[in-house]
């Protein structure tokens, strides 16, 4: 860490906030700071629309922090930066000592500049020039290009101080984690709900996690998978309780007493109403799925009306006009794909029906289940939970 080097987070879309922008403010700054201490101590603080995050000590990991605040949802772009004084000169030597190395292997350059300081005397463009000519001279063999400049040096004029950088880089942008309400995802082994989990989690959602096992259909190594794909998820979402469900006799008692074009729907809806009772115990208002329309027999239009019948909670699903290849682009993006791809099985996969209903209808479906005893399934399943805290 170079000394006085700081970070510069910009907001996104909590600028378009109205009277409860401060809200919206005053949680993203938490959870920066919240991320931030693990690389070391940080003052965390904003102004115009800026969050600062300055060292306290020299042991702190900038880099570590730097890389862990383009993961908050909020920001939109963050860059390293160093402040200095307000005059030309000061920005120029400023400029000349942080940017050295850039500029040797930069064969052209330009500086923009940006006044949230009003008051200065210099505008946007006049501050440009004056420091883009001391910094011409200072390196002669470095061209002035101000359309297409292999390097842009960024002089931000703000109360106290200005601040010199390199282009910033781009944040995970949406809004920040707790500003959404609360919801229970999902979350199995594959593709899909990860993704999901991390969708509504920029969008502000604080998520609660269930994962159903079979064992011994399923294994203990699937179920690190999962738990896998939730820690890499909570650089992220921040902390993940995760709720580890039996589902074992309910998926036996299914196959022994249902049709089998059937199994997977009422599967789901078991699923469905055991992780209804968790997000109404934990307070939350909403279910988050992977599904996606059409991308398998339980997720027709007619499938998912059956799977959401027995739910008052709503039922959200990011996915759902999305294909398979964009799915696969966003686990690569934010790193759970090669986790999700490992060959463990799920208990999604238990029991597949070899010809499953594509259009089901919810009566047949009813019809199906009153063979069971399906709040004696659901408590009992209930009773064998556990949970467990995930941390990045």
């Amino acid at each position: 860490m170079r000394q006085n080097e700081m970070l510069l987070l910009k907001l996104g879309e909590v600028v378009l906030k109205g009277l409860n922008r401060r809200t919206f403010e005053d949680r993203l700054v938490a959870n920066v700071a919240r991320r931030l201490r693990a690389c070391g101590s940080f003052q965390v603080y904003i102004r115009q629309s800026t969050i600062y995050a300055e060292p306290t000590a020299e042991d702190c990991n900038l880099e570590a922090a730097y890389a862990a605040a383009q993961q908050v949802f909020g920001v939109v772009s963050v860059a390293q930066a160093v402040p200095c004084g307000k005059t030309v000169e000061a920005i120029v030597e400023t400029a000349k000592a942080y940017l050295a190395e850039a500029f040797a292997g930069a064969r052209s350059f330009k500086v923009e500049s940006k006044r949230a300081d009003k008051n200065y005397p210099l505008n946007s463009i006049q501050l440009s020039q004056a420091v883009g000519g001391e910094l011409a001279e200072a390196f002669p063999g470095v061209a002035v290009d101000v359309h297409h400049p292999e390097l842009t040096v960024f002089v931000e004029i703000r109360e106290k101080y200005a601040y010199v950088h390199a282009p910033a880089v781009p944040g995970a942008g949406g809004l920040p984690v707790g500003t959404g309400g609360h919801a229970v995802s999902l979350l199995s082994g594959g593709l899909d709900s990860p993704v999901s989990s991390w969708m509504m989690a920029r969008r502000g959602v604080e998520l609660e996690m269930v994962h159903f096992v079979s064992p011994p259909y399923t294994s203990q190594q699937a179920q690190d998978k999962v738990l896998e794909l939730a820690r890499l998820l909570t650089a992220y979402c921040g902390r993940l309780r995760v709720h580890i469900v039996p589902f074992t006799e309910i998926q036996e008692e299914i196959r022994r007493q249902c049709p089998e074009e059937y199994f997977t729907l009422i599967m789901r809806r078991f699923m469905m109403r055991l992780a209804e009772a968790i997000a109404k115990r934990a307070g939350a208002k909403a279910l988050v799925t992977g599904e996606s329309l059409g991308q398998v027999a339980s997720q027709t239009m007619m499938a998912l009306g059956v799977t959401e019948d027995v739910t008052e909670l709503p039922v959200l699903r990011p996915l759902i006009g999305m294909d398979k290849v964009e799915i696969i682009h966003t686990a690569q993006k934010i790193g759970t794909y090669e986790t999700s791809i490992l060959p463990y099985e799920d208990c999604c996969t238990v029991f597949t029906p070899r010809h499953p209903a594509t259009r089901p209808k919810l009566e047949a479906v009813r019809e199906a289940e009153e063979k069971l005893d399906i709040e004696a399934l659901v408590k009992k399943s209930l009773e064998g939970e556990e949970w467990l805290w995930v941390k990045p």
